[in-house]
């Protein structure tokens, strides 16, 4: 059944009438009600045909992607897969982004007055800065912070500040870290898969991790940054568990920390970690002791930031507070909880959606007594994950509108369902016409 190339035009069929309804039904909403706050719903942007400096490499990328991306893919040494993808993925979000400019697609995204870069100068001394950082929270509170800043633990603004610090200033020099950074969550995921399932099934996700749609988004948002973290926290799992390293148990555990405290939603990657720890179970059998290093790992940024007085719970209740305070306390619920769906097909891709289908035709038709997963049933296990979690967080309520951006860190790990489909360069030129038609075609924000 999951072989029938029909089948996956249908999941793509469905997947465009969910965005069809989205739009209609949210840009209805917002014009009687105007309880959306967006203007082109359910994204955040604004309509705005237009062209760019980035246009023609962005371009010529898709093009030599989908037609050369499968044979080098599967034809390259390994060790130089990883940093071609990771080249080819930061060119293709560096060249859409640069569609909007330099100045409008990058320097300024980080500047702007929600964003990181707006609190530099509050934090001249940084432990006070953490110390009565929930003091600033709410809205109502004497000099609350900008949205971003509030919505997220202080290791977010932290970075930004250290960047600060070591010359690197402004929204140029931001916007091009959360870029490089961020695109090495596709080396990442490829990584992961390797370990866990096979090297093949990761070689044939890797064109699709490159020419993303949610690259649109990755540059420039700090949210990449938060994939790439959380992104690599897994793969250090992955590589500790089946290597039996105590040194990647640590640092896998330091990252999952730092992950906690950079967004408080990304507390769900502990779905996909468990995946992970199913996966490799027998590594972990066999060597326990890897426990060790990935709980003391795990503790490191916690123990910092509260021992600086950061108290993340305390500042997680005040966020909710602060959210029903602001826009996400008029977000209507009812529609947001199926309209981010649709933000999830547009920056996964109709490519994705097929594979998602897919991934479940494998869940489904392997037999509960295999003694052994066999690759793909190990991929759709960890894909599984990250869908829960991505259900989660919309279920929660706390994630109404802008989306696409906020669910990067879960989205990344959705295209390795791509691996599954057939005829690749298809379903490639699908996911790489719609990222380049979101992008000429709106002017997107947030």
């Amino acid at each position: 059944m999951r072989h029938d190339p029909r089948r996956d035009l249908y999941a793509a069929g469905a997947a465009v009438l969910l965005v069809t309804a989205a739009v209609l039904v949210g840009r209805h909403i917002q014009g009687t009600s105007r309880t959306l706050f967006v203007d082109w719903p359910p994204l955040l942007a604004s309509w705005g045909p237009h062209l760019g400096p980035g246009t023609p490499p962005a371009v010529l990328l898709a093009i030599a992607t989908v037609a050369c991306g499968p044979t080098l893919a599967a034809r390259l040494p390994w060790r130089t897969l990883l940093p071609v993808t990771w080249g080819a993925a930061t060119t293709w979000i560096f060249s859409l982004a640069l569609i909007d400019g330099w100045d409008r697609g990058i320097a300024h995204r980080l500047t702007t007055r929600y964003e990181y870069l707006q609190v530099i100068d509050r934090f001249d001394d940084i432990p006070a800065a953490l110390g009565d950082f929930t003091q600033h929270i709410l809205l109502d509170s004497p000099d609350n912070w900008p949205a971003h800043i509030a919505g997220h633990p202080p290791a977010a603004t932290l970075t930004f500040v250290l960047l600060d610090r070591i010359g690197l200033r402004g929204g140029g020099w931001a916007g091009m870290w959360c870029i490089t950074v961020g695109a090495t969550a596709c080396v990442a995921v490829l990584v992961t898969i390797r370990a866990l399932a096979d090297e093949t099934l990761a070689r044939r996700a890797a064109p699709f991790l490159v020419l993303a749609p949610a690259a649109v988004w990755m540059g420039t948002s700090a949210d990449a940054y938060f994939a790439a973290v959380a992104a690599w926290a897994v793969a250090l799992l992955a590589l500790a568990l089946t290597r039996r390293s105590l040194w990647w148990a640590g640092a896998s555990g330091l990252l999952f920390g730092l992950t906690c405290y950079l967004s408080y939603g990304l507390t769900l990657v502990a779905l996909i970690a468990a995946a992970v720890l199913v996966l490799g179970r027998h590594g972990a059998r066999e060597r326990p002791a890897l426990l060790m290093p990935l709980l003391a790992g795990l503790a490191v940024v916690p123990a910092a930031f509260t021992l600086a007085g950061f108290d993340w719970w305390e500042a997680y209740h005040l966020l909710v507070t602060r959210y029903h305070q602001g826009a996400g306390g008029i977000r209507p619920y009812g529609y947001w909880v199926w309209a981010n769906l649709a933000c999830t097909v547009l920056i996964t891709g109709l490519a994705t959606v097929a594979g998602l289908r897919r991934t479940g035709g494998v869940l489904l038709s392997r037999r509960a007594d295999t003694p052994h997963l066999a690759a793909e049933p190990r991929l759709a296990l960890l894909v599984s994950a990250a869908l829960l979690a991505l259900l989660v967080a919309d279920l929660s309520g706390m994630s109404k509108a802008e989306t696409e951006r906020i669910w990067l860190p879960f989205a990344v790990w959705l295209l390795p369902s791509c691996a599954l489909l057939p005829h690749p360069r298809a379903w490639l030129t699908a996911q790489a016409v719609l990222a380049l038609l979101l992008n000429h075609l709106l002017r997107t924000g947030w």
